[in-house]
């Protein structure tokens, strides 16, 4: 398993976006390679095949799933069904993903940020936050850019506590990241739940964030809205073949994130060598809640040849990159002299985890 080639015109080290190093695996380039040669027709807009395919590795049917250009453009199209205009609100958690604030705006409806505790969803905020306006609750399972994860019994509970007509979106983009038995899989554990709906992508894990296409997994009614809403043929031939053979090459493809896995413990045990505190991570991110050292720490990972996504005041986040891009970070981490006093700050004042 190798770094993808990296152009010279590209600059800096990009570790603010979440997109992953590695190539596509070899099969998918090859389909990809094979698609260009159909690039006159037009793709499938039903994406038929690529649902029958979703639904046998799911064990769902078809008809409760929906394909979309990326996990993204699905949220953004059950908001637009579900909770369009002024009377409508949606609750996240906050900080959270910065495009749900986003769509929900784009939407005319009204967001409800609920601030995280001990930087994790806190789901009784969030429940308690929940009006007779509330159309939609989203969870983002893995949470953007934390890292953390909402265990399978307290996100029962937390579901079992809204109300039925208010759907429930669980963002799963980074699940394939998170291990144990508390991983994520909203799919198998609420899945029968009318009034929930799961979105994932192949931006992330499966390295396809530049073909653009996610999935929902939702009852039949919920689905098939989000299927009329979708822009025909927004989601290419190639895109959609190329996620059917990721999934095919699920071996390959595990190897790949358990790499990943690898580089990304030795990102943190490297950040807190040098005097960081960081939270564990179930994603291919690494968060820094560095306070007001957040814009020194981006600005010397800028001048080491490496862009972080920051938060001013808050923190920054890290995607596991190429393996040299993470030996620079830690050597940046390691000479700024505010982190040792930082960590000491951060360790006397954080709740217990």
């Amino acid at each position: 398993m190798t770094d993808s080639p990296r152009s010279q015109s590209t600059g800096p080290y990009d570790l603010a976006a979440n997109e992953s190093p590695f190539a596509p695996l070899p099969g998918v380039l090859e389909a990809v390679r094979d698609m260009s040669l159909e690039l006159n027709r037009y793709p499938d807009p039903a994406c038929t095949e690529l649902r029958a395919v979703l639904g046998r590795e799911l064990r769902v049917p078809a008809e409760r799933v929906a394909v979309g250009a990326g996990s993204v453009a699905l949220i953004r199209d059950l908001l637009a069904e579900y909770a369009t205009g002024p009377d409508g609100e949606v609750v996240f958690a906050w900080r959270c993903y910065e495009g749900y604030r986003a769509a929900v705006r784009l939407v005319g409806a009204v967001p409800v940020p609920v601030p995280l505790r001990a930087d994790r969803h806190d789901l009784a905020a969030m429940a308690g936050a929940v009006t007779e306006r509330t159309r939609l609750v989203v969870v983002c399972n893995p949470n953007n850019p934390t890292g953390t994860v909402v265990g399978r019994t307290e996100l029962a509970r937390f579901i079992d506590g809204v109300p039925e007509h208010v759907l429930v979106v669980v963002d799963e983009a980074y699940r394939d990241f998170a291990a144990g038995p508390d991983a994520p899989d909203a799919v198998g554990t609420e899945g029968h739940r009318p009034n929930v709906v799961v979105v994932r992508t192949f931006s992330k894990a499966y390295g396809l964030a530049g073909l653009r296409v996610g999935y929902a997994v939702a009852h039949e009614p919920v689905a098939a809205a989000l299927r009329a809403r979708a822009l025909p043929y927004a989601v290419s031939a190639a895109a959609q073949r190329a996620a059917m053979v990721s999934l095919r090459e699920r071996e390959a493809l595990d190897r790949r994130v358990a790499g990943l896995v690898r580089r990304r413990t030795l990102l943190v045990d490297g950040l807190r060598a040098a005097g960081l505190r960081v939270l564990d991570s179930h994603t291919n991110f690494v968060w820094l809640g560095l306070g007001e050292h957040t814009g020194a720490f981006a600005d010397a990972c800028r001048e080491a040849g490496v862009r972080v996504k920051a938060f001013p005041g808050e923190g920054a986040r890290i995607t596991v990159g190429e393996q040299e891009a993470v030996e620079r970070v830690i050597a940046v981490a390691s000479r700024l002299p505010h982190t040792s006093a930082h960590r000491a700050t951060a360790d006397a004042h954080s709740p217990e985890r």
